[in-house]
Order: structure tokens, then C-alpha cells, then sequence
């Protein structure tokens, strides 16, 4: 039983600071959003990486008379966000 008062009173505690955190500064906001255009970016490469190796190995068991896969669509070059002029 003291357990679990130790451990509800230990979740409060830790919500309550977890809560009082300040928002971001605008730096740490754009560096933030750069990092998730990023990753987004990454995924669309790998994701037309993985396209180009499965028609590959699409095109080495295919049967005669059967349709080509699909083309695959290259993602266009990385342009990173622009930053929100302040007023």
C-alpha cells in the first residue's frame, strides 16, 4: 500500500514540472521544425528507394504477359521551411 501512495504521489510531482515547462524559444522553435523537415525528407527518399528495389525484384520474377510495376517518383531536392517573419 505505501507503494502505491509513493508512486501516485511521485506522478503528481513529476506532471506538476513537467507542466510549468516555458515554450520554446523562437531558435530552438525553427531548429525544431528544420529537424522535422528533415526527417520528413528522409522518409520520402526511403521511401523512393524502397520503390526502386521492389521493382527491381518485381522485374526479375515477373511473368511474361503480366503488367511492369509501377514508376517510381522522385522526391523533389530539400528546401528547408521558411521561418515565420515576427511582427
Amino acid at each position: 500500500m505505501k507503494r502505491i501512495i509513493a508512486l501516485t504521489f511521485c506522478a503528481f510531482a513529476a506532471s506538476s514540472v513537467l507542466a510549468t515547462l516555458p515554450p520554446l524559444s523562437p531558435e530552438a522553435q525553427e531548429a525544431a521544425n528544420l529537424a522535422k523537415a528533415k526527417a520528413a525528407y528522409g522518409d520520402k527518399v526511403g521511401a523512393y528507394k524502397l520503390c526502386l528495389v521492389q521493382n527491381k525484384v518485381a522485374d526479375q520474377f515477373k511473368v511474361s504477359g503480366a503488367p511492369a510495376p509501377a514508376a517510381c517518383t522522385a522526391p523533389p531536392p530539400f528546401t528547408p521551411p521558411v521561418a515565420a517573419v515576427a511582427k
